[in-house]
């Protein structure tokens, strides 16, 4: 039967970096199922989904110093279960671009987390403008929508708080 786990790494950027951390999970037989890598400064991160036997995610686990030490990266590591919604969640894209302050993402989470909507990915850019070098801010995320939610209600309520705070966004249906 397979077991999954979530292993977060974070370490130095260098050529070669995922081509390591995969090898390193073969060898312990672990097959990625999800992942997202991202370059943070001079760091490169990773978030990643495995599966493999129980023995083999036990002995990824108990192996993990060695890991750390030979890919020069901090590993967390924790083992999880398939994701069951008792619910059929819509998946919506939203999209927002503004010139950058602090406190937007904030803004955009409470927004939906106060309707008890759940956010499944969330992507963020910083950005200089093309001839003013004004510093922006892009953000790309896919909420889930239950099928009870009103889609133009909260259309028109998430662009109206986005006027107020002056960003220009856009919801839509994924696809």
């Amino acid at each position: 039967m397979s077991k999954k786990l979530v292993i977060t790494a974070l370490g130095e950027d260098r050529p070669g970096i995922v081509d390591e951390l995969s090898n390193t999970l073969y060898t312990h037989q672990l097959n990625i199922e999800d992942s997202r890598m991202s370059l943070l400064g001079g760091e490169f991160a990773v978030i990643l989904l495995v599966s493999g036997s129980e023995q083999a995610i036990s002995s990824f686990i108990d192996k993990k110093q060695e890991a750390e030490n030979s890919l020069k990266m901090a590993l967390t590591v924790k083992t999880t279960e398939t994701a069951t919604s008792s619910q059929t969640l819509i998946p919506y894209d939203v999209e927002v671009i503004s010139i950058d302050y602090p406190g937007i993402v904030h803004k955009l989470a409470s927004f939906f987390s106060e309707r008890q909507i759940n956010i499944v990915s969330l992507e963020t850019d910083r950005y200089a403008a093309p001839h003013t070098g004004t510093p922006m801010f892009a953000l790309q995320m896919t909420i889930g929508i239950t099928t009870e939610t009103s889609i133009a209600g909260l259309r028109d309520e998430f662009l109206n708080m986005c006027d107020e705070l002056n960003l220009d966004a856009k919801i839509s249906a994924t696809g």
